[in-house]
């Protein structure tokens, strides 16, 4: 059941908009309180629109963390493409997030000016404080003339070491409007436990990997068997090529068990309990240039 807001309780929707490995999901983990998002040395690692949900004493604020604003490559980087734009129209906010120890560049300014032309209030965030060069003036001032041009409200804070995320959320707050309780309050994400589960496995494929298999990933969960002592995961990994296979497989199987073991402490913690997880690889070729293919495996254009 979800209880009746409090008189003056604010709620809505935030889109988190940026390009990839600015440090979006991250920053989503952070300001939910656990792992709802798998993050990645790679570029590229959300695919999904994923609803993290953080509620306060006066606020319930829904995150809807998106796929990196990049060039799409294949029918796969089109449609997360174009999901990250279709969230844009369909926040109450924007929180634009930028790598703060860069200075703004192209693809920042691609992105504010898709921004630029919605009427959704925006809110510019600098991430990665912590990692800034001591004389920082110079960096900072590219992103402030980019918010004066758009008139936009700008926050520091560094969602690994959390510095400055009450100031982001508090301001984040003031932009909603008076709203009823979307969700319950002790709820932190909409997306069913089977797909953290995916999300949860294909983290530890690319943080073993790196750039050994790409993007060309895609994880199916094929069963989930609970008892009172253990929960029995079954799940296929889809990849494009026989060498991906072969990598993923490793030597006498050595490294389908570091996956395997390594996810199935991350989704023990998923779950507070004991788990059984089991792995197989499947080569489905060039099922990222297939619309079909991409159905199947839960990629697709949002309505």
């Amino acid at each position: 059941m979800i209880p009746q807001a409090p008189p003056g309780f604010k709620s809505g929707f935030i889109g988190i908009i940026g390009r990839p490995n600015v440090g979006k999901s991250t920053l989503m983990n952070e300001l939910v309180g656990q792992k709802i998002a798998i993050t990645s040395p790679i570029a590229q690692t959300t695919r999904n629109r994923l609803q993290g949900i953080v509620t306060t004493p006066e606020a319930q604020l829904i995150f809807v963390d998106t796929p990196g604003i990049h060039k799409p490559h294949h029918q796969l980087g089109e449609v997360l493409v174009q999901n990250a734009k279709i969230a844009i129209e369909s926040v109450d906010v924007v929180l634009f997030v930028v790598d703060g120890t860069t200075a703004c560049g192209a693809g920042d300014r691609y992105i504010a000016d898709l921004i630029g032309r919605t009427k959704t209030p925006v809110v510019l965030g600098l991430n990665k404080i912590d990692q800034q060069p001591i004389d920082s003036q110079l960096l900072d001032e590219s992103y402030s003339y980019l918010a004066k041009t758009h008139k936009w409200q700008v926050v520091k804070f560094s969602a690994k070491t959390r510095t400055g995320l009450p100031e982001l959320q508090q301001l984040l707050i003031e932009q909603l409007d008076v709203g009823p309780l979307y969700y319950p309050p002790d709820l932190v994400t909409d997306q069913p436990e089977r797909f953290i589960m995916g999300e949860l496995i294909r983290e530890q494929i690319l943080l073993l990997t790196r750039e050994e298999i790409p993007h060309s990933v895609a994880i199916a969960i094929d069963k989930v068997e609970e008892t009172q002592s253990i929960t029995r995961v079954l799940a296929t990994i889809n990849v494009e090529r026989d060498s991906q296979k072969g990598i993923l497989i490793g030597k006498g199987g050595a490294m389908l068990k570091s996956i395997g073991s390594a996810a199935r402490e991350q989704i023990q913690k998923l779950i507070s309990g004991k788990v059984y997880l089991e792995l197989f690889v499947k080569v489905q070729p060039k099922w990222r240039q297939s619309r079909m293919s991409l159905a199947e495996l839960g990629y697709r254009v949002e309505e």
